[in-house]
């Protein structure tokens, strides 16, 4: 475990704030080292228990941050606090400006294809081409993945960001990293969805207060009640557990 690591149920986390998180990233393209990025939330430190596949992609990542805020006050009340949340969106957000002040070349890769394609219009009037080395839908079968990994590769990007569910955007990027072979590669989980305006992103004071699953539910609450009463419930358990039971380190 590196000492700038926390664990929280068996999953390592890092320390870094934001600035840091971005800096590090910047460092690994200058220097054309692969860094494979990863945020975790509620839901996807409890599949990780009984998901290996999924539970292995994410710690074999170099840079694994705390999405949720809940993540973050769980930390606080297991006694090894993180500084602050680092959202997967903030990440890319700050990434984008900072190809677009580096010169720095992105691939897009996920969602439907008027979403991708929305969210590459938009970047490219907010900035400008010059930071687009291509985008893909997320659409495609099992036989398709490594012509895709190859395709990402052979763009000339120096970030991929995968908009894709997770488990699948995880183990797409730990499988085929190699094949892909640019300086940094993460997943965005719906942030195409965001940016694209498909989809709302919660106001900031409800993002502070841990709520956005909430504001999430109340977009789509058929579709996403079950996933977030019973990720939650299960992920309080777990914590409680883990600090009055259960001694993982």
């Amino acid at each position: 475990m590196q000492k700038d690591r926390i664990k929280i149920l068996n999953c390592p986390i890092d320390t870094f704030t934001m600035q840091e998180t971005i800096d590090k990233i910047d460092k690994s393209i200058q220097e054309k080292k692969q860094l494979q990025h990863v945020v975790v939330n509620v839901a996807k430190l409890v599949y990780m228990q009984k998901d290996k596949e999924l539970y292995n992609s994410v710690v074999e990542s170099d840079i694994i941050n705390p999405d949720g805020q809940a993540v973050v006050w769980a930390s606080k009340f297991l006694r090894q606090p993180l500084p602050e949340r680092v959202s997967g969106i903030d990440v890319m957000q700050n990434l984008v400006e900072l190809a677009f002040k580096k010169k720095y070349k992105i691939f897009f890769f996920g969602a439907k294809e008027e979403v991708v394609k929305s969210v590459v219009d938009k970047y490219t009037s907010l900035y400008n081409q010059d930071i687009i080395a291509g985008y893909r839908n997320g659409y495609f079968g099992k036989n398709e993945e490594e012509n895709i990994a190859k395709e990402i590769g052979q763009s000339g990007a120096d970030i991929l960001f995968v908009a894709i569910s997770s488990p699948t955007k995880e183990i797409f990027l730990n499988k085929y990293k190699d094949i892909i072979s640019i300086p940094f590669i993460m997943g965005v989980g719906g942030s195409f969805d965001v940016v694209s305006g498909k989809v709302k992103r919660a106001p900031l004071w409800m993002q502070r207060y841990g709520l956005e699953w909430f504001y999430r539910f109340l977009q789509e609450p058929r579709r996403m009640w079950k996933r977030y009463l019973y990720t939650n419930s299960v992920f309080l358990y777990l914590v409680f557990k883990e600090k009055y039971f259960v001694n993982f380190y």
